[in-house]
Order: structure tokens, then C-alpha cells, then sequence
């Protein structure tokens, strides 16, 4: 018997929840850094889902791209900034 894509998203979803709950759990300042790994797991429920078996290994996975996507972003910005800021350097 194969494995049952829903079961490993109702895995991952349960995991969420549970995510959320410890989100509680810890002080106050950092709930809002927990309540968002929830939200990361549950962001790519569709891919990561179907591609693990492993309800954990698809929620880590799907947190490790959304933080390497975050630190993208991060640094196109950086990129872009720096030259716009040269550009203004050779204009004066």
C-alpha cells in the first residue's frame, strides 16, 4: 500500500498546530518569530507535502526555502541599493 498524500499534509498541518501552540509558550517578544515558522510550514503544504514522505522533513523544508527566499530578497535589496548609491557617486 502506497503512502497517502493527504495523510502527510494532515501530518504537516497537525505539525503546525502544534507549532502554534508552542508559539505560546515562549516569551512574549518571540512569539511573533514562532507563530511565522507555522506559517512557513504551512506555505508550501502543496510541494513539500507531496514531495516527502516525512511530515518533518517537508516542514523544515519548507521553512529553509522560505528563509533562503527572505535572504534573497534581502540581498537584491542590498544589491540594488549599493548601485543606486554608485551611481549617484559618479553623477556628482
Amino acid at each position: 500500500m502506497g503512502r497517502s498524500i493527504g495523510s502527510v499534509r494532515q501530518g504537516g498541518n497537525d505539525l503546525a498546530r502544534r507549532w502554534e501552540r508552542a508559539a505560546r509558550s515562549v516569551r512574549k517578544e518571540e512569539q511573533g518569530s514562532a507563530r511565522r515558522l507555522a506559517a512557513m510550514v504551512r506555505a508550501h503544504t502543496g510541494e513539500a507535502f507531496y514531495a516527502f514522505d516525512d511530515p518533518l522533513e517537508a516542514a523544515v523544508w519548507s521553512v529553509l526555502l522560505e528563509l533562503v527566499k527572505e535572504a534573497d530578497a534581502l540581498e537584491q535589496a542590498a544589491d540594488e541599493e549599493s548601485r543606486a548609491g554608485e551611481e549617484r557617486d559618479v553623477d556628482t
